[in-house]
């Protein structure tokens, strides 16, 4: 009688047994190509409801600060710098609401892509970046344009400096970006977080130097001012186009130390709980 030959129990593979290959195969670029389709998301679900698409996206802040500029160009004839009332206005408003915008935008993140944060290939990370780097292109496509525009139509007499312009974004970004991680977590762990930091950033608009200079207040209310990171932005961004304009007060490493520490802090809480907030 033969026998049925039995497979073998011995440790490691029968060399006559076919090769298995994984189900999953490992994509090059992975993370880059999932920041792309967020982004590529993110564009057609936020800018593709209207008719005009990504164009209102970057006409409707142009617009606005074009417009408030005109209004507040009546009322301030004489700026602190300068003899323009319009750029000295834009040089505060452009990075601040770029600031507001990055940072609001990028807080949501968690909410607005949970449902595509169940999938493996999609994390936390992907939907940060991807955010960060669409709304700050449109903020970057906005100052291009509000500051070409005011250049080309009024007499300034300032002197645009590319590099210390692009410093200042910088400073804007990473600060932006700090406070938008910490606020990711924050919102969706504290929901009530979400109300109390609109409350609390409200007279930002008014402390953050948009309307006056830093020089011209008065101690000791400037010391306690010289902590608001913002006004270290515009005083960068000032700095940028009057050349008389010393902003001696201006501290890039204050405001980098800042952004960086929040956005580590904030880093470090979405790694710990990101799986708690999206089961809640």
């Amino acid at each position: 009688m033969s026998q049925i030959p039995l497979p073998s129990l011995r440790r490691g593979r029968d060399p006559s047994s076919p090769t298995l290959r994984p189900v999953h195969k490992q994509r090059s670029f992975a993370s880059l190509r999932t920041i792309g389709a967020l982004v590529l998301r993110e564009m057609s679900t936020t800018y593709g409801r209207s008719a005009g698409g990504y164009f209102w996206a970057i006409a409707e802040p142009v617009g606005g600060i074009v417009l408030l500029t005109m209004i507040f160009s009546l009322g301030f004839r004489t700026p602190p710098i300068g003899t323009n009332f319009a750029i000295f206005y834009a040089t505060g408003v452009v990075p601040f609401v770029a600031y507001m915008s990055i940072s609001g935008k990028s807080a949501q993140a968690i909410r607005y892509s949970k449902s595509l944060l169940a999938y493996p290939a999609v994390t936390f990370a992907d939907a940060l970046i991807a955010r960060i780097f669409i709304n700050t292109v449109t903020q970057v496509l906005v100052a291009y344009l509000v500051f070409t525009g005011i250049l080309m139509m009024q007499e300034t007499r300032t002197d645009p400096q590319i590099l210390e312009i692009v410093q200042g974004f910088a400073m804007m970004l990473v600060l932006a970006s700090g406070v938008g991680v910490v606020n990711c977590f924050l919102f969706a762990a504290f929901p009530w977080w979400q109300s109390f930091w609109a409350i609390l950033t409200r007279p930002l608009f008014i402390v953050s130097c948009i309307f006056f200079i830093f020089d011209d207040v008065p101690e000791p209310y400037r010391s306690y001012l010289w902590y608001n990171p913002l006004i270290h932005i515009v005083g960068q961004m000032r700095k940028a186009f009057f050349p008389s304009y010393a902003g001696d007060y201006v501290s890039q490493i204050y405001v980098f130390a800042v952004g960086l520490g929040l956005f580590a802090i904030g880093l470090a809480l979405l790694h710990r709980y990101h799986r708690d907030l999206l089961n809640s």
